[in-house]
Formats: structure tokens, sequence, C-alpha cells
């Protein structure tokens, strides 16, 4: 359910991005989102480095995350959604 807000299109979605409720934009990626929460990364690679977007558009798959439950969703190609649940594994 979209409500408007103090952003500059207006509307607004709550997603949840590990654990903290946060207001985004309407339309926004959820790459877009964690940027704006100041989550620099997605995930951690099995070597333990810190993985991000970085085609943003799909091609090269480190922007993997958990979206409502469904691992190795990419988040530059998703939008964010009302109520969404946002997980990274990667460092804060």
């Amino acid at each position: 359910m979209a409500r408007t807000a103090d952003y500059a299109g207006g509307a607004t979605v709550r997603v949840t991005i590990d654990g903290e409720t946060r207001d985004v934009a309407a339309g926004s990626t959820v790459a877009a989102a964690l940027a704006a929460a100041g989550i620099a990364s997605t995930r951690t690679s099995v070597g333990g480095t810190p993985r991000a977007p970085l085609c943003g558009m799909g091609v090269c798959q480190e922007c993997r995350t958990t979206i409502d439950g469904l691992a190795h969703r990419l988040a530059c190609q998703t939008l964010c959604a009302d109520g969404q649940i946002i997980e990274t594994t990667g460092p804060r």
C-alpha cells in the first residue's frame, strides 16, 4: 500500500531491510533502497569479500539478496514493494 511522504515523487512504500523498517520512494529498486539506507554491500563472498551491485542491469549477479524469503534475488532488478522484507549478508 503506497503512502505519501516528503520524497520528490511523493509516494513511498515501507520495506524492512535487515530488520529495520524504512520508507523508500515508490518505484525504487531494492539496490537503490539499500544504497539510500547506507548499506554498501548485499552479501559476502565465500572468501569473505563484500559484494555489491556493479552493473545495475542484472548481468554481474553481484547484488544478490534474500527478498521475502527467496534467496539470490537481484536487488538491481527488483522493485521495492510495500511490506517487502529484504535481507543482506554483507557488512554494514
